[in-house]
């Protein structure tokens, strides 16, 4: 077997292993945007509540980003990843027990910490452990495994989250079937190499976290940070405050709940399509290329979604939606982690996408507040919109390519 066969398998094995815990994060987080149109049925939930179960669980996912990423810098992705995952499981499970809507959101925090803090170092570690020539790509079919995160939970929400389970509700049976990644972590713990890079760093271990924490600011990399801050929060917040509601926007529609999870299933196959291409795309024009481009498509299908008034253009300005969000996504993924040396690595990919969280709070909020206050759905993704294309500016006239760069 060639030097270069094994060097192909271990990535594949890497991609594979890393990509299912993305997977198991992304059926969470599908699973809750239907879950809150139930609850709204099943609790009586008005739309600012609603809004608020989406926010917190980005409060969550700020503080696990924050928080895993820094500590991803101290005892090694691996370990990280593998304790995220435990954590965001076990408290979805738990969440499906709850009566109230307080401990329900309680829990929800903690399965935020988890996905938080999981995203961007399993982003970090499989990022060092391929080569320059193809880390952008690798990274893209990583995120790819969103989208059948994403599929998993439209499927799982349309036959098990109506159906009637008596005296148990479906939402509770979807949420229980959330909890199984728990197991997954132990496979992980027995299987996944980490980080060649940060195996060498040993200095690593005697750098303090403040100062890791300035280094991400200091003259060599604030343009860099700024431009993933900006970036980072003008996706989440427009992501977020889009697809969390998209079951309850469609409901708005006029459409029932069932066909509401028939429609977001369809326009959620649009994902893989927006993934593969931006993969192939990455290496061959850049990151930058990518962004801009996939980024620009999300905020015009936004605007046709938000104004559609038949199912044939909902349906497929959804479809573009979702097939230029979730590209524009794994590009950002592949990107972020690029801007910074090993030793700061993790610690400046959790800061973004802590960022990246705090505008996943104000999303949700946003759009059940102005719901509640009658604004129409289409004015309230132009807001969207014109975040996204901030976002765009910012890396378009501030980011540097880092195209097939070797990593510090």
């Amino acid at each position: 077997m060639g030097k270069n066969e094994t060097q192909s398998i271990s990535r594949n094995k890497l991609l594979g292993v890393a990509g299912l815990g993305w997977m198991f994060d992304a059926m969470d987080v599908g699973i809750l945007s239907f879950v809150i149109a139930a609850l709204a049925v099943d609790w009586g939930l008005n739309s600012t509540q609603m809004g608020w179960i989406g926010s917190i669980n980005s409060i969550g996912m700020a503080v696990g980003a924050l928080m895993f990423g820094v500590f991803a810098d101290k005892v090694g992705r691996k370990k990280i990843f593998m304790w995220t995952l435990v954590l965001f499981s076990v408290a979805s499970g738990l969440s499906a027990l709850t009566t109230t809507l307080a401990a329900f959101m309680i829990l929800r925090f903690f399965v935020g910490m988890g996905l938080g803090g999981e995203l961007p170092v399993a982003s970090t570690l499989v990022s060092e452990s391929v080569k320059a020539e193809e880390r952008g790509r690798v990274v893209v079919l990583l995120e790819s495994f969103w989208a059948a995160g994403w599929l998993i939970a439209a499927v799982i929400s349309y036959f098990v989250i109506p159906a009637d389970f008596w005296p148990i509700e479906g939402w509770r049976v979807a949420l229980i079937l959330t909890a199984l990644p728990a197991f997954y972590a132990i496979y992980i713990r027995m299987k996944l190499p980490d980080s060649p890079q940060f195996s060498v760093k040993v200095e690593a271990k005697k750098r303090s976290i403040v100062q890791n924490i300035a280094d991400v600011w200091s003259r060599k990399y604030v343009r860099s940070t700024f431009v993933l801050w900006t970036l980072w929060f003008t996706v989440v917040f427009s992501y977020y405050g889009m697809f969390l509601w998209l079951p309850s926007v469609m409901v708005g529609k006029g459409f029932d709940l069932i066909s509401s999870f028939k429609y977001v299933l369809i326009m959620t196959f649009a994902q893989l399509p927006g993934y593969f291409t931006a993969a192939w795309f990455i290496e061959k024009f850049g990151r930058k290329f990518v962004l801009v481009t996939y980024l620009i498509g999300t905020a015009a299908s936004a605007f046709v979604f938000g104004n559609a008034d038949s199912v044939t253009v909902l349906l497929i300005s959804g479809m573009f939606l979702s097939f230029f969000n979730l590209g524009a996504w794994g590009a950002l993924y592949a990107y972020t982690p690029e801007q910074y040396p090993a030793i700061i690595r993790g610690t400046g990919a959790g800061m973004a996408a802590a960022v990246g969280r705090v505008g996943g709070i104000f999303g949700p909020l946003l759009v059940g507040s102005l719901l509640t206050r009658g604004y129409e759905i289409g004015s309230i993704f132009a807001i969207f919109c014109i975040a996204i294309l901030i976002g765009v500016s910012a890396v378009l006239f501030l980011g540097k390519e880092t195209k097939q760069t070797e990593l510090q």
